[in-house]
């Protein structure tokens, strides 16, 4: 029998880890419960969840420090859950090292779909030689994508931004993250140039590049690879 994967939850109202405890447990994962910073940072260190899912709004800690103090010792999967909508937040989250970000008030299937990418797990050969996304086949060892079987034909610097998109399935990237790995830091507040690049890149890889489903836009923040259910 598989054992059921821990979720800590740490949120300051009892209604939203009511909620969450209620939808999680439906879907099949156990549920611990934090009402603050510490108390969360604390269950990190003593329950190993395998993820966190976490609000910002906390009464002793703001969540963004939350982040960082458990980026010090754990990098299991954090998702913000969160009222806080503007750009500048959800990118500091991101810098600080969550793997991604909703808003609240949030759909259900939403949030059980974010739980779900962030627990897929990566075998080692997803890791290491191979990410497969539907039709599209990322072979990062002999540097060869593929489409329904047939080759496509990648630049130096698109095949480096897709093999970046690649090592990091299903995180939100933001942009300087991307710009400052792919292009180096003297590049980080080029994101017209990248968003060109990813134009390209969805030319050649989407079924339909206006409306992409492989590379997908979290608006003003930065783009995912998004693998398929």
């Amino acid at each position: 029998m598989a054992m059921t994967r821990k979720i800590l939850v740490v949120d300051d109202e009892p209604q939203i880890r009511k909620f969450l405890r209620i939808s999680l447990g439906a879907n099949g994962y156990g549920v611990i419960e934090a009402e603050n910073g510490a108390q969360g940072i604390a269950g990190v260190r003593d329950t190993a969840p395998d993820l966190l899912i976490l609000d910002l709004g906390l009464p002793d800690l703001d969540g963004q420090e939350v982040i960082t103090a458990v980026r010090q010792f754990s990098e299991l999967p954090i998702i913000v859950l969160s009222v806080r909508s503007q750009e500048f937040d959800k990118v500091e989250a991101l810098e600080r090292g969550a793997n991604d970000y909703v808003v609240k008030p949030f759909g259900v299937a939403e949030l059980i779909a974010r739980v779900r990418a962030a627990l897929r797990p990566r075998s080692p050969r997803d890791a290491a030689e191979a990410v497969v996304i539907g039709p599209v086949q990322i072979d990062l060892v002999r540097r060869i994508v593929t489409r329904s079987g047939g080759e496509v034909r990648l630049s130096k610097k698109e095949w480096e931004l897709l093999a970046f998109f690649a090592h990091h399935p299903d995180h939100v990237l933001t942009h300087k993250h991307i710009l400052k790995e792919v292009w180096g830091p003297a590049h980080v507040d080029d994101t017209a140039y990248l968003r060109v690049y990813v134009n390209q890149l969805r030319q050649k890889l989407e079924d339909d590049p206006s409306q992409p489903r492989l590379i997908v836009t979290d608006p003003g923040v930065g783009y995912r690879l998004k693998r398929q259910d």
